[in-house]
This record gives C-alpha cells, structure tokens and sequence, in this order.
C-alpha cells in the first residue's frame, strides 16, 4: 500500500475530493519552514531520547535522517518539487520514513502539528528579524554617509509642505535615522516575546511523555518555554507584532521616498538621482522618473494590508488551533521579503542621491525662513512673544508688498514696525545666526548636527 503523505487519515473511508486537497495544501509556500521544522524535530527527537522515549540508538538514527534530508534538500534543485505533500511537515515525515523506515513514524511521538507549526514559524521568523534588524542598522548607516557627503548643506524644513525654516540637510537625515532607531528597537522587542517555545503543547492541553522542555528550548536557542499550551498552539501575537513593526517601517520608508520625490523634482531641484535607480518614459524623452522612490511608497500599503488581514483572520477564533491560522504564512513571508528588499533599495537610492547645495541654500534663504528668529530676536528685547509674532507677521506682509526678504528691508523700515529693533538685527537673521541659535538638544545648529552623528554613530559602532 502506497504510504500517505499526510499526517492523519485512519479514520477516514473515502479519499478527499481534489479541489478541496489542493485548497487544504500549503506545501506550495510553508516548503519555506523546512530547514526551521528539521531543526526543531531533531530538537525534539533529542528530547525524546533524553525521556526515555526513544533509546539513545532510535534517536541518532533519527537525527542522523534528518541531517540527511537537510543535506538532500541543499543538493537537488528538485528536491521540493512534489504535487501530492499537503504541507512541509507531512513532506520531511514522509521523506524520513522513506530513508530511515518505520523508526521515522517514532518522531511525532509527544507532539502535534499544532505546536510543531508553531515551533518552526518562531524559529524562522526570529532569523527573519535578526536579519531586518541589521538591515534597518545598514540603512541608518546610509542615511549617516549621506549627511556626511554635504556636512554643511542646508535645505528648507516644511511644515504643511510650506517652507518654514532652514535646517541642516544632516539634520533631515538623522530625522531617519531617528524612525528607524525605533524601528530596531521595535524588533528587537517583539523577538523577546517571540522567543518562547510552543514544543511540547502538542494539540492543546500539553505532552502526555516526560519530556524536558526547558532542555529542548535551550538546544533551540528559545529563552523560555510556552506556560499555557491553549494559549500557545493559538498564539499568533508574534506575527501580528512582526506586520505591525514593518508596517510602521514601512510608513517612515514612504515618508522618506516621498521627501526626495518631491525634492528631485524640477519644482524643487534639491536633489538629484542617478540613473541606477531612475527609469525613463516610453513617449517622452527627456523623462527620467523616481520610480524606485515610488515603488518604495506603494508597497508600503501591501504591507499593512498584511497587518490588517492578520488581525482580521485571529479576531474570531475560538480556542484553541483553526485552519483559518494557515493564513498567517503567506501575509508573513510576503511581509518578509516585501520588506527586506524595501529597506536594501533604499540603501542603494541614498548612495545614488546627490545633493544640489546651491539650490538647496538658495530656498533656504528665501521665503520669509528667518520670521521667527525675528521674532526670538524681539523676544530677547523684552517683547512679549504674542507682540513680536505680530510686529514680525506685519514686517512680512510689507515685505511681500515691496518683494523683498525681512534681511533685505532698511532699519528704518524695520523701527517703524518695531521700535527696538536695531542694527544688530540684521547679524540675527543671517543664515548662519539663524542655525547656530538652535543649539539646545534636538536643535539643528551644526555644532548640535555633529554632536548627534557621533552619538548616532557610536550607537551603530561605526
């Protein structure tokens, strides 16, 4: 009799219709847990040797198959190709009988697919974050070699997409650097709650064998072990942290496209991207578009798409495992590898950004950007703030009406709005004044800017 390739069926007369077993099929996209689900079975197998379950003999004989699958599976490019798996742990079962015989039918022994699942989703999504998380860190480092190209650079900060003040083009940087700092720490917290293992809950109510599962998480490197096995073959708070982190990634790496689409634009001509990361018009020739920034905007909505899909999927589930939970594989590993690409396409789009500094300053300078170190500078004179934002809010209607910047208008000008102005003003609102004011911890005066690179840069060890 040809062996089943699934994991259950004695009760069972009649096979199941087709549709329904390709429907019921995740092979297709678990295949991925296999090098996770060998880890954790020969985890498992040593624990069943250790309780006595399997003699010392069986157990090797055991892990020694499953060494030998994972060997297998790293030399046949096919090895994976197989219509009739209904999932990956069902696969590796099948494939171990197959070469080792009816000792591999021994290894579920003390577990269920439920927290076998589970065992292998933690342990491959953990890798998955220690792999963001360096890659956030790589990220940050890029932003720290952009502001490091044009130390002196300044731009117009925005608020309401209109042009406010003038800050360092360093500080912009680090206003990224910033978000994905937290964005590393959200991962490395939520790898904490990731870290504990679900093996030996088996179906729901937890193993009837003796086995050590302090000692199994520690071969696996998990920190603690599941203390409620209803709660933890249903568990799934870990991927929906994991969405919840990227998509938050995901909105400050949108946020960071679209800043440089805007400034690489003709009507801002801050910056400029190279080619390597720029496409050109099917029609019109002289086109050269932002479509890495873009696509770096638009994939931002996939990602919460997962997160919200996920949330929706586990807010009806009774306890304790539902079929319906075979719907978090596909929303995390399309989340992993949407994000991760994200994250190195933006560190390639920050090597190839030049930044056009005459340009920059120019709109820097321009706009009425030093009204409100007028406005500090009356302040410092004794005038209420109230009174000088006035003062200052009708020197800047005065000066649209003449076309000309506050710097520009005469002292005479100036005291017949403000009588205590005087001629140290004009030193008070020059560039350089106006960004070496702001040197209280969070501030952009460039003494300010270096001090937070280095810290910036002593946090990421470079």
């Amino acid at each position: 009799m040809e062996e089943k390739k699934n994991l259950w069926g004695g009760r069972f007369t009649t096979p199941t219709d087709e549709t329904f077993t390709e429907f019921n099929r995740s092979f297709g996209f678990d295949c991925r847990l296999f090098a996770a689900d060998i880890v954790a079975s020969i985890a498992h197998a040593n624990g069943l040797g250790r309780a006595g379950v399997l003699t010392q003999d069986e157990a090797a004989a055991i892990v020694s198959g499953l060494e030998g699958l994972a060997e297998k599976a790293g030399l046949e490019p096919d090895f994976f190709d197989d219509d009739a798996a209904e999932d990956v742990h069902s696969f590796i079962e099948a494939h171990l009988v197959e070469a080792i015989g009816d000792l591999g039918k021994k290894l579920h022994t003390g577990r269920s697919r439920n927290d076998q699942v589970a065992t292998a989703f933690r342990l491959w999504l953990r890798a998955e974050t220690d792999s963001v998380i360096e890659e956030l860190r790589v990220l940050e480092r890029a932003l720290i070699a952009a502001a490091e190209r044009h130390p002196d650079a300044v731009l117009p900060g925005y608020t309401h997409l209109q042009r406010a003040q003038p800050v360092m083009w360093a500080y912009w940087c680090l206003a990224y650097v910033e978000m994905f700092n937290r964005d590393r720490e959200r991962f490395f917290q939520a790898r904490g709650r990731l870290n504990t293992m679900p093996l030996g809950s088996a179906a729901l109510a937890g193993t009837a064998f003796p086995i050590d599962r302090e000692a199994v998480a520690k071969e696996l490197g998990f920190e603690g072990v599941s203390r409620n096995s209803l709660d933890a073959v249903s568990d799934r708070d870990f991927a929906v942290e994991f969405a919840a982190a990227s998509s938050l990634v995901m909105v400050h790496l949108s946020r960071l496209a679209e800043d440089l689409i805007l400034y690489c634009s003709t009507e801002f001509g801050f910056v400029t991207l190279s080619d390597a990361v720029s496409t050109g018009s099917s029609l019109m020739p002289q086109k050269k578009n932002p479509d890495a920034l873009e696509l770096l905007r638009g994939k931002s909505g996939r990602v919460f798409g997962h997160h919200a899909g996920l949330l929706a999927m586990l807010k009806g589930l009774p306890l304790a495992y539902n079929k319906d939970m075979q719907e978090d594989k596909e929303a995390i590993f399309d989340t992993v590898d949407t994000l991760r690409l994200c994250l190195q396409v933006t560190e390639i789009v920050l090597a190839n950004v030049t930044l056009n500094e005459d340009r920059c300053r120019c709109a820097a300078t321009t706009g009425y950007l030093n009204a409100t170190e007028l406005a500090d500078y009356l302040v410092k004179k004794g005038i209420p703030f109230r009174t000088a934002h006035d003062a200052v809010g009708r020197l800047v209607l005065f000066g649209i009406e003449q076309g000309r910047e506050l710097n520009e208008l005469t002292l005479d000008e100036m005291q017949a709005v403000a009588a205590e102005i005087d001629e140290a003003v004009f030193e008070a609102l020059s560039l350089e004044r106006t960004l070496a004011s702001k040197a209280a911890v969070g501030g952009t005066s460039p003494e300010r800017v270096r001090a937070e690179l280095d810290a910036a840069k002593e946090r990421l060890k470079l």
